[in-house]
This record gives structure tokens, C-alpha cells and sequence, in this order.
């Protein structure tokens, strides 16, 4: 069975949809326009909430990009500082590590002078 892309209402006479607004007023009296009125004030709400929540969204965005820069600033901090840490520390121990050619020397020289005693 195939649709139909009109509606009833486009369908009806001007007549008909005048027959059918008055059934709709009978049926629903004065409390349309109240009902219209919610609606449009819950379509205000809906509008006003999502824009609180866009805002809400956008601020926290901010918040977290400027934490993440924070902490990746302070990463940075700290490596620099460990690598300048482990090279004095490389530093130190070369020149606390005695050269076996030296340390050799030093002791012939050190078994010398206790041999010519």
C-alpha cells in the first residue's frame, strides 16, 4: 500500500478544516490555550536549559584545557629537573671513579715506596 506525502488536513476543504477547528474547541474548549501556553513555556525552558547547558559545557571545556596546559607545564618542569639531576649525578660519579690507568700508577708507585722502606 502506498502513502500519501499529504496530510487530511491538506486534503480538506476549507469547510472541512473550519468543521474540524470547531470539534477541536468543543473537545478541548478553553484549556487549548492554556495547553498552548505551557508548551510554550516548557519551549522557553528547553531553550533557556540548553543554553545554560552549552555554557556549562563550554566553561568546563576551558577549565580542563587550562588544567591539562597546568599540568603539562609542570611535567615539564620536573622532567628538565631530573635530567639536570642525572647529568650532576653522572658528572659526580665520573670524577668520584678513579681511572684504572691511574689508580694502576698509584698503586706501583704505592708498592714502590713500600718495597724501597
Amino acid at each position: 500500500m502506498a502513502k500519501n506525502n499529504t496530510t487530511d488536513t491538506e486534503k480538506m476543504t476549507p469547510d472541512s478544516a473550519q468543521k474540524l477547528e470547531a470539534i477541536k474547541n468543543l473537545i478541548f474548549g478553553e484549556n487549548i490555550a492554556e495547553y498552548n501556553h505551557e508548551f510554550e513555556l516548557l519551549k522557553k525552558d528547553l531553550s533557556k536549559k540548553r543554553e545554560e547547558l552549552h555554557n556549562f559545557i563550554e566553561e568546563t571545556r576551558s577549565e580542563l584545557m587550562q588544567s591539562i596546559d597546568s599540568l603539562s607545564t609542570d611535567i615539564n618542569i620536573r622532567i628538565t629537573e631530573l635530567e639536570n639531576s642525572l647529568t650532576d649525578k653522572t658528572d659526580q660519579l665520573g670524577e668520584d671513579k678513579v681511572d684504572r690507568k691511574v689508580l694502576g700508577k698509584l698503586l706501583v708507585t704505592m708498592g714502590e715506596k713500600i718495597m724501597s722502606k
